[in-house]
C-alpha cells in the first residue's frame, strides 16, 4: 500500500515550490502594478511592506491550492 501524502510534504515539494514561485511572480507583479503603479509613476517611495506581501499572497494561495490538491489525490505531480 502506497504511504499517503501530507499536506507540508506537497507544500514543500519542489514542484508546488516552483509553480508558487512562477504565480507568485507573475500575480504579484500585476498586482503591484495595478496598486503601487501611480507611486512608481510619480517616482515616490514604495511602501516596501505592501510589496512584499502583495508578492507573498498569491505565493501562498498557490502553494496551499497544489498541495491541497496533491494530499486529496495522493500523488505529486510534475510542475
Amino acid at each position: 500500500m502506497e504511504e499517503s501524502i501530507t499536506f507540508w510534504q506537497a507544500a514543500f515539494h519542489s514542484s508546488t515550490v516552483k509553480r508558487a514561485i512562477r504565480v507568485g511572480l507573475i500575480v504579484g507583479t500585476v498586482l503591484t502594478a495595478i496598486n503601487q503603479g501611480d507611486v512608481l509613476l510619480a517616482g515616490a517611495g514604495l511602501d516596501w511592506m505592501k510589496v512584499i506581501l502583495t508578492y507573498l499572497v498569491p505565493y501562498s494561495v498557490s502553494t496551499h491550492g497544489t498541495a491541497s490538491a496533491a494530499q486529496a489525490c495522493g500523488t505529486l505531480g510534475d510542475a
